[in-house]
């Protein structure tokens, strides 16, 4: 297990769900799911706005009514705000990484340049295991 747990970013649950993982990738991440996924409520609105046919939608919230999903608390948007201050990081992306240092989870995502420079923040890549 990560820190305390694993929080997985929006283009990791796409993958999953899209088999676009590789073999060692999806099966780590089949374990993570097994139990209940941890996700940010930013990874909710991305997830369900992803461009799909209808017949995939029901996929996509599927696994949103089976995941936890985090929401803005006043010490993730602390979090935040201080992450925008010190990186240069997109606002939804700062919202995952404090949310992942917050609750002390490891960020599963395949976007690691994106959060290579939040300082404390544990990282995995479904795509490098």
């Amino acid at each position: 297990m990560g820190k305390s747990g694993y929080l997985i970013d929006t283009n990791s649950v796409i993958d999953f769900l899209n088999n676009n993982l590789p073999d060692s990738g999806s099966q780590f991440l089949s374990k993570v799911v097994d139990d209940v996924p941890i996700i940010s409520v930013i990874s909710k609105m991305e997830v369900l706005g992803y461009n799909t046919p209808e017949k995939s939608y029901q996929t996509l919230l599927d696994f949103i009514d089976d995941s936890f999903v985090i929401g803005l608390t006043e010490e993730v948007i602390d979090m935040t705000i201080n992450l925008r201050k010190i990186n240069r990081i997109k606002l939804p992306d700062a919202i995952i990484a404090a949310t992942a240092l917050v609750y002390d989870y490891t960020l599963i995502s395949r976007n690691i340049s994106d959060f290579k420079n939040v300082s404390g923040l544990e990282l995995l890549n479904p795509h490098e295991l």
